[in-house]
């Protein structure tokens, strides 16, 4: 494995000043990526051209409830977003109606001294916190219902998450069982969770995971070790806080991981069978942000520009995939770390360029604007070749920060494929898949990412 110092340099990354530990030390300028990066980001998602298109019509009393044909719908909480955004946490929690706020973290940000600059925003706003730091990597059944039955115990309100997705889902574990009862793994599936929640607020300390703004919540069942999903819109949190600062303490290998689940929240946002021209635009330019700035985090992770690049492509690929969902890469990726407690995002880089593959056999199209974003060159050149493209570009990109070539390095045997085959075809992920996956077919790709 090369050395961080003598990675390739991605064309167009960003470099620039240094994210001080200091919250009032860090300037906030406008870096390029606000107002149109150094090489144009702009690609071009085919549409019908304007003259042949439908008109639109006039007023008319309805008769029947009929739903629109091409109604898109774009559900996103509140965000704050900026280096020191974190000081905005009080704010937030008070114009939800926080009096008790509960702070779910783990053990790793409460070192790195994050969770104690969250409590000490939230004190300042004249709130009382309470702070559970239980939470493991692939949240586990048990630890949110032990986190339920202390925020029950204290009469918290307000759930506050300050980490990754592993938090993220944890808390969003704890307004389930708050406001609906039972057991957090039999919310499985879509639309089960029908009760009000508590309201949410999220300060993601990763740049990967998206789970900050999504209406998805991943459950390890302990049990069957396989990992559930949990797709609702009362999961959407109430307000975000993204301040780039958080990233900087993350280990390379998170670093690398969630960056990766990023770029696949966008590449499997854009090739959904439910995307739209709001989570398109989106996804394309969390692509573009993704692989242009990972490295430079990885070799200078305290530079400001790049992690602040990283923080708004994590952002906007949620956006993206919390409404149009996401495909087989996730709905894989989600039993392996189920099986194995495998890191979520090195999984995806192990299997995305296969999806790609897989995926481009019926639509190879869609994927030409994925690589134009991620500075492949398409012009004259066939779809097909360009998808092929893309896919060995993601590859690259997990091959320089790490990330192994075979699912097998991470303890997948042949004896596994059967069960973990079985268990993606129930994973809700592969619904919006754009191509339907047989038993078969899935197999096959368990076996090619060996």
């Amino acid at each position: 494995m090369p050395r961080l110092s003598d990675l390739p340099k991605l064309p167009g990354a960003v470099t620039g000043g240094v994210l001080p530990g200091g919250v009032r030390d860090v300037p906030w300028r406008r870096s390029p990526h606000w107002s149109g990066d150094r090489e144009s980001r702009e690609v071009a998602v085919p549409g019908p051209v304007l003259d042949q298109a439908e008109p639109l019509t006039g007023p008319c009393v309805a008769t029947t409830r009929t739903e629109p044909a091409e109604l898109a719908k774009f559900h996103v909480p509140e965000v704050v977003f900026g280096p020191g955004s974190l000081a905005e946490l009080g704010h937030a929690a008070l114009r939800v109606g926080a009096r008790r706020p509960f702070v779910v973290s783990d053990p790793g940000l409460i070192e790195a001294g994050w969770v104690e600059e969250a409590e000490s925003h939230l004190q300042l706003a004249g709130l009382r916190p309470v702070v559970f730091s239980g939470v493991t990597p692939n949240p586990k059944d048990h630890e949110i219902e032990a986190a339920y039955q202390q925020y029950a115990a204290v009469g918290a309100d307000v759930i506050i998450a300050v980490g990754g997705g592993s938090c993220i889902d944890a808390a969003k574990g704890v307004a389930i069982l708050s406001g609906n009862g039972g057991t957090i793994l039999g919310y499985a599936g879509v639309d089960r969770v029908v009760q009000p929640i508590p309201p949410l607020v999220m300060a993601p300390s990763t740049s990967g995971t998206g789970a900050d703004v999504s209406q998805f919540a991943v459950v390890t069942d302990t049990t069957l070790h396989t990992k559930i999903t949990i797709i609702s819109r009362t999961l959407v949190p109430d307000i975000s806080i993204v301040d780039p600062r958080l990233l900087i303490t993350m280990p390379d290998d998170l670093n690398a991981a969630t960056g990766l689940d990023a770029l696949t929240h966008a590449v499997e946002s854009f090739v959904s069978r439910a995307h739209n021209p709001l989570t398109d635009q989106h996804a394309l330019h969390a692509a573009t942000l993704v692989t242009r700035n990972l490295l430079h985090t990885m070799v200078h992770p305290k530079a400001a520009e790049p992690r602040i690049a990283m923080a708004q492509g994590s952002l906007e690929a949620g956006m993206a995939f919390t409404n149009a969902i996401l495909g087989i890469t996730h709905a894989m990726s989600h039993q392996v770390g189920g099986l194995l407690d495998a890191p979520h995002g090195v999984l995806n880089g192990v299997l995305l360029p296969h999806a790609i593959r897989f995926n481009a056999v019926t639509d190879p199209e869609r994927f030409v604007p994925l690589a134009a974003a991620t500075g492949i060159d398409v012009a004259g050149r066939p779809a097909a070749e360009v998808a092929e493209a893309f896919a060995c570009r993601v590859r690259e990109l997990a091959d320089a920060v790490g990330v192994p070539r075979g699912l097998s390095a991470l303890g997948v045997t042949e004896a596994d494929i059967g069960t973990l085959t079985r268990t993606t075809l129930q994973d809700a992920c592969l619904a919006t898949n754009p191509r339907t996956a047989t038993a078969a077919d899935v197999a096959a790709l368990f076996r090619q990412a060996l």
